[in-house]
């Protein structure tokens, strides 16, 4: 199995955020590390248009490679990568700007890619104001554990708690226990790699592009993507305050007591 992990300097709240350092390392070397400790990774890849990325992974004696500038996301990044891979190969996607990852939820998304074209993760919901937050990502699964849609609305809509309290808002707010029944997005993907080439060539859908969510391309194309919990939190690195409670855990030597969450 592969890990592929995009990188790019350029971000619109963080600029450069891959090297700014978390305890006197730059942050896509934490991700790289995370990732290597997955029992199910046999290699990581780190994929970038920034020959500074380039640069500071190749002196840590690291695998990168340097890609397209033209892409529109990073599974686009993974794909050209993925298409120097044997056949059969499995392929994770795992954020560059995740440098706390749970190695033990990449083994998780391997796993379930076994009976799926696409495996992805989920976390619990914890608050309304999260589950109303259009950035954060909500996934609808069946019984079985597949994805039936990814919204940035709060879905599935509890129709009689909501009746009975006049409004989801309120339903929710008088009956917090009702988090329960929804699922935040993580964002970690595990493809076949077969899967992924032909994801990368389909166009758009108008769904996707009502949402912003590429994931629901593949829904539309017929991908079977199952969807796992995540071992721990996640804590993506988007903002300086995100940088802060990273460095904070980091340097606190915190992260066993952040797995057992």
């Amino acid at each position: 199995m592969v890990a592929v992990i995009p990188a790019r300097y350029s971000s619109v709240r963080l600029p450069g955020k891959m090297l700014l350092e978390i305890h006197d390392r730059p942050l896509i070397l934490h991700t790289v590390g995370q990732a290597m400790k997955a029992a199910s990774v046999d290699r990581v890849i780190v994929a970038t248009d920034d020959q500074r990325i380039f640069d500071v992974v190749h002196a840590e004696g690291f695998e990168v490679v340097m890609t397209s500038s033209s892409h529109q996301s990073g599974s686009d990044r993974v794909a050209e990568v993925a298409e120097t891979l044997p056949e059969g190969a499995i392929v994770v996607n795992v954020q560059g700007d995740e440098p706390l990852i749970d190695p033990d939820t990449i083994d998780r998304a391997v796993v379930a890619t076994s009976d799926a074209d696409i495996a992805t993760t989920w976390e619990p919901i914890k608050s309304v104001e999260d589950l109303e937050n259009p950035n954060i990502v909500k996934v609808v699964t069946n019984d079985a554990g597949f994805a039936l849609y990814f919204s940035r609305s709060p879905v599935p809509f509890p129709r009689e708690v909501a009746i009975l309290h006049g409004g989801p808002q309120a339903a929710l707010r008088n009956e917090p226990a009702l988090l329960r029944h929804f699922k935040k997005h993580a964002g970690l993907y595990a493809y076949r790699r077969e899967y992924l080439l032909r994801f990368a060539r389909l166009p758009q859908t108008t769904l996707e592009k009502f949402e912003m969510l590429e994931q629901l391309r593949a829904l539309e194309d017929g991908a079977k993507v199952k969807v796992v919990q995540a071992a721990s939190p996640s804590i993506g690195v988007d903002t300086e305050e995100d940088l802060s409670r990273v460095r904070a855990i980091v340097e606190a030597g915190l992260l066993d007591s952040l797995r057992s969450r």
